[in-house]
């Protein structure tokens, strides 16, 4: 079953890369008592994701903040050294926390995960965003395979 606006996030656990290596972060705590913008991206360094999708998330921080979100978080089904990587090369590391979701738990507990194979990518997560306020869903967009509009930080701007 999908999550659907309403919904409260599954209990998962995400890995995020600090200065002191590898930290797993729990789902609950991460989104409780605050709103975040989250959007999912089936792979750090692939070119929508790398030239549109993060960068987006990152030119628009500041005006997201304005409308109310208190964080911006990106996850992939990657590892978090991966995800640290990509959020260091993107300049990301002061607007947008890199989450990464190494095993798939977490798009799968969403039923938002997608099948990469014919790409040599494996099981993946979909292009998504979400709205998350206190840990229950306020908007999602999904995207459609191949498709990045509904995900994007304009569109979500125009969601707040």
């Amino acid at each position: 079953m999908t999550i659907a606006k309403g919904d409260t996030l599954p209990a998962t656990t995400f890995t995020k890369m600090t200065e002191n290596g590898p930290e797993q972060v729990q789902s609950q705590d991460y989104f409780a008592g605050k709103t975040v913008a989250l959007f999912s991206v089936p792979g750090a360094f692939t070119p929508t994701c790398s030239a549109k999708h993060l960068p987006g998330y990152v030119d628009k921080a500041s005006a997201l903040k304005a409308k109310g979100v208190d964080e911006i978080a990106c996850t992939a089904v990657n590892d978090a050294f991966v995800m640290g990587a990509w959020g260091k090369s993107a300049g990301a590391q002061d607007s947008v926390t890199m989450l990464a979701d190494g095993n798939g738990d977490f798009v799968k507990a969403l039923g938002l995960e997608m099948d990469g194979s014919k790409f040599g990518m494996g099981q993946r997560g979909q292009r998504f965003s979400m709205l998350v306020k206190d840990g229950v869903v306020q908007e999602l967009n999904v995207e459609a395979p191949g498709d990045f509009k509904l995900s994007s930080a304009d569109y979500m701007l125009g969601q707040l």
